[in-house]
């Protein structure tokens, strides 16, 4: 047999995936030592038809956040096996249909922690001090003297941390509140363990009513679904102390974003810094007429090593799901019984 159809033999065995958006190239050269790959370096977003068309006759799906991983979708591919989502979040795909389906679900979790909670401390600090809002004005040519009064904010040391979501990611987010000799307040579905309280600057569980009223600076990092859909809403802001600010890492949709528009102008509030917005990357216009808000388009875990870990741990996920192997972050764990 000549080399050619050797390698035809090998290509035809191989399992099909789609890796729906530009990835490192790296990863894909790894990914196609195990799979047949389709890969979309141009970075084109697919309509929810072209998914479904470029899904077909694919036995993986490599995706990410941008991608809705909808029942028409498995409908319409019964072959697929596997979906594995570069985020943490999974708010894209209906794991109750993937499940339905048998398709092994999984995400990149615990990659992300410090460089999202690093993050989150950019976030608040350019926040809390107006860093973004004054090199708007400096840059705009308006600066010609020194004044007492000049983009005066709240301090950060010294302060109370209210962080609304304590899993790993808030838990991170409180270890380094250590430095700044702040007092941490935490609301979660459950409370931790005191040791994991200690670990993290002696965090105490509040309810998000007293979080909401006592903190100086809240952090959200909640994983989005149905319940938490606007978790902050314009009665929660009204709690809020008129010189606080909100930080939001978790995902749009956590925060009513009309609602705190309004409250960013009234100055319910003092100041706000937002990394995701609902109906993301079509953010509410109006948020870019406020001064008192910093905008990023849903970068945190945007270090290079970090988002490299993200696509290993993705590539992993999935050469594990189609070589016969229970994935390392399997979501829906019923579906191993099924297949």
């Amino acid at each position: 047999m000549s080399t050619d159809v050797n390698k035809q033999a090998n290509s035809a065995q191989k399992p099909k995936v789609l890796v729906a958006r530009a990835v490192f190239p790296a990863v894909l050269e790894r990914l196609a030592q195990h799979f047949e790959v389709e890969s979309n370096q141009e970075d084109r977003i697919f309509s929810s038809e072209e998914l479904s068309e470029k899904v077909r006759g694919k036995d993986g799906l490599f995706s990410t956040p941008s991608e809705p991983v909808t029942a028409a979708l498995f409908a319409a591919n019964p072959q697929l096996k596997a979906v594995c989502n570069m985020a943490v979040g999974y708010n894209n795909i209906d794991i109750a249909a993937a499940t339905a389906a048998g398709v092994q679900a999984t995400n990149t979790p615990d990659v992300l922690n410090e460089t999202t909670a690093d993050f989150g401390w950019a976030l608040l600090m350019a926040t809390a001090r107006r860093v973004t809002e004054s090199e708007h004005w400096l840059r705009a040519g308006h600066w010609k003297k020194w004044s007492y009064d000049s983009f005066v904010g709240p301090d950060v040391h010294g302060s109370t941390l209210g962080i609304i979501g304590m899993g790993r990611i808030g838990q991170a987010i409180a270890r380094r509140s250590m430095g700044f000799d702040m007092q941490v307040l935490y609301h979660n579905r459950s409370a931790l363990t005191p040791e994991l309280e200690a670990r993290a600057n002696h965090a105490r569980y509040v309810s998000k009513e007293q979080l909401l009223r006592t903190a100086d600076h809240v952090i959200l990092v909640l994983p989005y679904s149905k319940e938490s859909h606007h978790t902050i809403k314009a009665a929660d802001l009204a709690l809020m102390k008129s010189q606080a600010t909100l930080i939001n890492l978790a995902r749009g949709g956590i925060v009513d974003d009309v609602a705190l528009i309004a409250a960013l102008r009234e100055h319910k509030i003092a100041a706000a810094g937002l990394d995701v917005f609902e109906n993301e990357p079509a953010l509410h216009p109006d948020f870019l007429g406020l001064s008192n808000v910093v905008l990023t388009p849903h970068i945190a875990s945007a270090s290079t090593p970090t988002r490299l870990a993200m696509a290993n741990c993705a590539a992993d996920n999935l050469i594990a799901a189609l070589s016969g192997k229970t994935p390392p972050n399997l979501l829906n764990r019923d579906v191993v019984a099924k297949r």
